[in-house]
């Protein structure tokens, strides 16, 4: 039997819902909120332990959701499509969030691998879920948050992921622990540096490598380029004196990937 439709925003689940997409309610719950047909299809398909769904018949058309919805042990609940749209992070609502448990990946579980990234305090959102979106694409392994900066299951990394954050290793921890772990795994670290010992087009890194990139506001410190195997520089031959975090990692996972 299906679910009474939920109609008010005073709802508990609703409510709940709604102070999800607060970073202190995220914190204290181990809960976030996944938006849309294919993130949400991501997040099933991967196992990620899915507490509820909510969605609405008036606004949800995709065959694929409604195929999805059935395939639950417990019933989805429908909720109004005014609910909808003040749930949603944005215009235009596919109809369809999940409530999704967050999970944690220690460094010490985590399993050998050929190539990975680590952005050190990373500031902007859209960057990180980029970035694990061109991971997946050149058939990297994980990627590593060291020092804080952005929250991993910030609304805007799982849109820029485009659903990869289900699939890879992600773990958070801080610099110098990951610095032991690797030296311990004999992994290359490959740092970023406007003034860097090669060019990007001449490294031919050593298997199992991970590509370093600083912050984007800072980039490496010193004492983190220097704790790295080799650092790499990319050319800037016209006004601007670096490039965009996201598209840096994606030009240089490109031509590593193609080094054997």
């Amino acid at each position: 039997m299906q679910k009474p439709l939920i109609t008010s925003l005073g709802n508990p689940l609703i409510k709940q819902a709604r102070a999800l997409r607060q970073k202190k309610a995220r914190n204290e719950s181990g809960l976030f909120l996944v938006e849309g047909i294919h993130h949400v299809g991501e997040a099933v398909e991967a196992g990620w332990d899915v507490e509820t769904i909510l969605y609405s018949s008036g606004v949800l058309t995709s065959p694929f959701a409604h195929e999805l919805i059935t395939r639950f042990a417990f019933k989805p609940q429908p909720v109004t499509a005014q609910v909808m749209e003040a749930l949603a992070d944005k215009e235009n609502p596919q109809g369809i969030i999940a409530i999704v448990r967050q999970r944690k990946s220690p460094l010490k579980d985590v399993k050998p691998f050929r190539k990975a990234v680590a952005l050190v305090s990373p500031q902007d959102p859209g960057n990180v879920g980029t970035i694990l979106r061109t991971v997946d694409a050149v058939g990297a392994d994980a990627l590593f948050l060291l020092d804080g900066g952005v929250e991993l299951y910030h609304p805007s990394v799982i849109r820029a992921s485009m659903g990869t954050l289900f699939w890879k290793p992600i773990i958070q921890t801080s610099f110098n622990d990951f610095l032991g772990w690797a030296r311990e795994g004999k992994y290359q670290l490959i740092g970023t540096s406007a003034k860097a010992d090669v060019g990007y087009d001449t490294l031919v890194p050593q298997i199992p490598w991970v590509l370093m990139l600083g912050n984007e506001q800072k980039g490496l410190s010193k004492e983190q380029s220097a704790a790295c195997d080799v650092t790499v520089s990319l050319p800037m031959q016209g006004r601007v004196s670096s490039l965009n975090l996201a598209v840096a990692a994606g030009v240089l996972l490109y031509q590593f990937g193609e080094k054997k």
